[in-house]
């Protein structure tokens, strides 16, 4: 990754491809800062489960809307780390979104079959709510509460007679 690709003068070497040496190097450098970023979650989420105390109680807010109350996702003794793959940028009055309880700055980890390492730039996304309209997905979102984050898991149920735009009422941005 580091050998240069020209001679001491300038030229191109012509004992290598260079393109595709090129090409090679721009699929490698995307993974190489994937697995950085993934790294990074990991630590975090290592950090975060080592700081909690085992033995704490959450106190659930109640609020007067309507919206479904979110179930915490069940925490089991080998817990598996979801990554996040995007994040709720807005969310429409009414909406099914709404309605199951997603809130602007959730980030999702897993929504329905889909996760971090198949989700394709979302497309794996809009394919789950064609193929589940009328039908309930199973959401995991991380939602920051107070200093920390919780996982949450929400059920969502896409509709397109809801009188808005889209099936779910909420726009997603891929990090």
């Amino acid at each position: 990754m580091q050998t240069p690709l020209t001679t001491f003068d300038g030229y191109p070497r012509d004992d290598i491809d260079v393109a595709q040496i090129r090409t090679t190097r721009a699929r490698i450098i995307p993974l190489v800062n994937d697995v950085k970023a993934l790294m990074i979650e990991i630590e975090k989420a290592l950090h975060a489960h080592h700081a909690e105390p085992t033995g704490t109680s959450t106190s659930a807010d109640s609020s007067s809307t309507s919206a479904a109350p979110p179930i915490t996702a069940p925490q089991t003794e080998t817990p598996v780390i979801e990554a996040v793959f995007a994040v709720v940028d807005q969310v429409s009055p009414s909406s099914p979104a709404e309605q199951a309880g997603v809130q602007v700055g959730d980030k999702v980890k897993r929504f329905g079959s889909v996760g971090a390492l198949n989700h394709e730039k979302l497309a794996k996304v809009a394919a789950e709510v064609q193929q589940n309209e009328n039908r309930t997905i199973s959401v995991l979102v991380c939602r920051a509460i107070g200093d920390g984050e919780q996982d949450l898991e929400l059920q969502l149920t896409p509709r397109r007679d809801w009188g808005g735009r889209g099936m779910l009422g909420c726009h997603l941005l891929p990090l």
